[in-house]
């Protein structure tokens, strides 16, 4: 593997959060809490390996430019924005519902993870977006 590659390795690791989430929420609605657990887990570990792997890249790269032209460049730059933004966001919500979860504070983690879920959920679909139109259009 090579530094080229951790883009690709970082929207899969984007898409694979996205995933997991969206399993770990069917799951706890079907009451199947230690499923739910693991899918959770795993989901935090693939966003913390994302991370990681992002920060290495761009280390070494900088920043990359966008160079569609037309409409494009609109839709990319409101989803970058937003993307950016929630991606600040979420670290210490994400943080904020594990800790409640492992304390087995369930109803204080029930009541911030309404809030955590759908903004980790866009965030790791947006990435996977940013990362299509940046690298692949």
């Amino acid at each position: 593997m090579t530094l080229s590659d951790l883009p690709t390795v970082n929207a899969a690791l984007n898409a694979f959060a996205a995933a997991l989430l969206a399993l770990g929420w069917v799951l706890i609605r079907r009451g199947r809490r230690r499923a739910h657990r693991a899918a959770m887990l795993a989901a935090v570990t693939c966003s913390a390996l994302f991370l990681t792997s992002y920060l290495v890249y761009h280390a070494e790269v900088g920043s990359v430019r966008f160079t569609g032209e037309g409409p494009i460049r609109i839709v990319y730059f409101t989803v970058l924005f937003t993307h950016t933004v929630l991606a600040v966001v979420i670290v210490p919500l994400v943080l904020l519902t594990l800790s409640r979860a492992l304390r087995g504070r369930f109803a204080a983690h029930r009541a911030v993870a309404r809030l955590t879920l759908p903004l980790w959920g866009w965030v790791s679909v947006s990435g996977v977006a940013v990362y299509w139109m940046l690298y692949r259009l």
